[in-house]
């Protein structure tokens, strides 16, 4: 059984898992860095993650919920499932001066992937993170806490192409396109692809060219729809020239 203690109870340096339903709000005190843990299925042992067994209405004044108001909202007399519940769907709070350090920390990451993900076509070299960075400031670029970096990263590539600020363009893929017989479909290649390094007419044609990344798998569909599987594309890596 869970503790049932009084109606207020101190609790200092927590993080605070929050939740409202049947138009009340509940809070429970936690080690953050269990949450995760135990919303990934890491841990199991509530005791491990919660500072103190016990539904709030309000952890930092210490004000313990209502049972009759938990019951209520959640349909149970078990504190343990109230909890539990609070824990996996409730939202993680956290102090403004975290938050600060986890969007530093989440625009330096963004940043780090479009360096790694583009290059200047001007130069055909990276841009440092710290120009990218900048660059992110002079466009307004918000990055959003619920969203992935990669995902982000992609997006402030497109409005970088978009608006100028900076001379930026994806490292390209090089790839290698084999097609049966005098390949009927290479008119159709060439249009797709960026540049054609070389290509060959053999008994088949082959042509190495270079590609965006995210064209790849459109690439691959048209060899296989045009040549009913008896063509082949094959990846040779990237280049930044």
């Amino acid at each position: 059984m869970l503790r049932q203690p009084g109606t207020q109870i101190k609790l200092t340096n927590v993080s605070i898992v929050r939740m409202k339903k049947g138009g009340k709000r509940f809070e429970i005190a936690c080690y953050k860095n269990k949450v995760n843990e135990f919303r990934s299925g890491i841990e199991h042992d509530l005791s491990e993650v919660l500072q103190i067994e016990q539904v709030f209405s309000n952890v930092p004044k210490g004000l313990v919920a209502k049972k009759e108001d938990w019951e209520k909202a959640f349909g149970t007399s078990d504190m343990t499932k109230v909890i539990a519940e609070i824990l996996q769907k409730g939202e993680l709070q956290v102090n403004n001066l975290e938050r600060s350090h986890q969007l530093s920390s989440l625009n330096r990451e963004i940043a780090t992937l479009v360096s790694e993900m583009t290059i200047d076509p001007t130069t055909s070299r990276k841009h440092t993170v710290s120009i990218i960075e900048k660059a992110m400031s002079d466009l307004g670029f918000s990055v959003k806490q619920d969203k992935p970096a990669k995902a982000q990263a992609l997006d402030l590539i497109k409005r970088l192409q978009t608006d100028g600020i900076l001379p930026i363009r994806r490292v390209r893929m090089r790839v290698r396109v084999v097609l049966p017989g005098k390949g009927g479909a290479k008119d159709k290649i060439k249009e797709m692809v960026e540049e054609v390094e070389e290509e060959e007419q053999g008994q088949e044609w082959e042509a190495i060219v270079q590609i965006e990344p995210g064209a790849f798998r459109k690439l691959t569909d048209l060899v296989i729809n045009e040549t009913k599987g008896k063509g082949r594309v094959e990846s040779m890596g990237g280049v930044e020239a």
